[in-house]
């Protein structure tokens, strides 16, 4: 078993006193200065994770969402989040002209691992813009490697950062730390391990703890949502370490503040409670 030993300093613990902010915005402020979120990914039977990350990313104040999804999905999509853009794709060409309008894409919520996903993911991996890499792309990279952009986070729960590293779950869980830090050398990204103390290391070994949460947060959507936080976070101007660090103690402070009410908290139920918290740490307007 890998042990931690190539460095010395530890996790930095991240607290609100520790943590970048947002610059308030002028009076004057428009849409067009608070970037374009993109989100791809939505295959059949899993079209909400995309409306996730969308909804997550619009209410963390990205100044323009647009989803990029399976056809099937469009008419539903609009009706939940009208304030997004919804391209229905049924190929990676179709993607080209949204691709190029935006300015931070978040790859892998639903996308799938059929010849569907795998061409949407070819063509978001050769584009230049920050990126958010979540489950399913990472499931693809662990079988077929792609060099990620400069200034990506992949955000791993402990089973896809065994399939990318080639060990057992219960092995990354054994050493977190040399885990993480070995993702992010490797795809010369930020990478979020996500579980019980989330871990976030930078390719240069710097490396962050967040020891807020709730077990109430164990369901499905909830890694979905961060991807959008992270994405809102990058596209209104944080580099990657400043939004990484900043959206996950977000979002597990935000599941904290709701987990005392017990079971059955619902992924979607963050949101609203992450823009809360979002504008006590950064407030919008001076």
């Amino acid at each position: 078993m890998p042990q931690t030993k190539h460095r010395t300093n530890a996790a930095q613990v991240l607290g609100a006193h520790n943590l970048p902010r947002l610059a308030p915005r002028p009076p004057d402020a428009h849409k067009g200065a608070f970037g374009h979120v993109l989100v791809v990914g939505g295959d059949l039977g899993t079209g909400g994770s995309v409306l996730l990350s969308a909804e997550a990313a619009l209410r963390c104040g990205a100044g323009l969402v647009s989803v990029a999804t399976r056809p099937e999905h469009v008419s539903a999509s609009l009706a939940r989040l009208p304030e997004t853009m919804c391209l229905g794709v049924e190929s990676a060409n179709q993607l080209m002209t949204v691709l190029e309008r935006a300015s931070v894409l978040v790859v892998g919520p639903g996308l799938g691992q059929t010849a569907w996903g795998r061409s949407l993911l070819s063509v978001v991996a050769r584009s230049e813009q920050a990126q958010v890499w979540d489950a399913d792309a990472l499931n693809l990279l662990a079988d077929h490697p792609l060099a990620m952009p400069a200034g990506s986070i992949l955000t791993p729960h402990p089973g896809e950062a065994g399939r990318l590293l080639g060990m057992s779950t219960e092995a990354v869980q054994a050493d977190r730390p040399w885990a993480a830090r070995t993702l992010a050398r490797r795809h010369a990204s930020h990478c979020v391990l996500k579980g019980a103390g989330t871990l976030i290391a930078a390719p240069d070994g710097e490396l962050a703890v967040c020891n807020r949460g709730h077990s109430a947060m164990a369901g499905a959507g909830f890694g979905d949502v961060l991807t959008g936080v992270l994405a809102a976070l990058l596209a209104q101007g944080l580099a990657p370490w400043q939004a990484a660090t900043l959206g996950v103690w977000l979002h597990a402070c935000a599941g904290e503040r709701l987990g005392p009410r017990g079971r059955g908290l619902a992924a979607s139920d963050v949101i609203p409670v992450i823009r809360e918290l979002l504008e006590e740490h950064s407030t919008c307007q001076a």
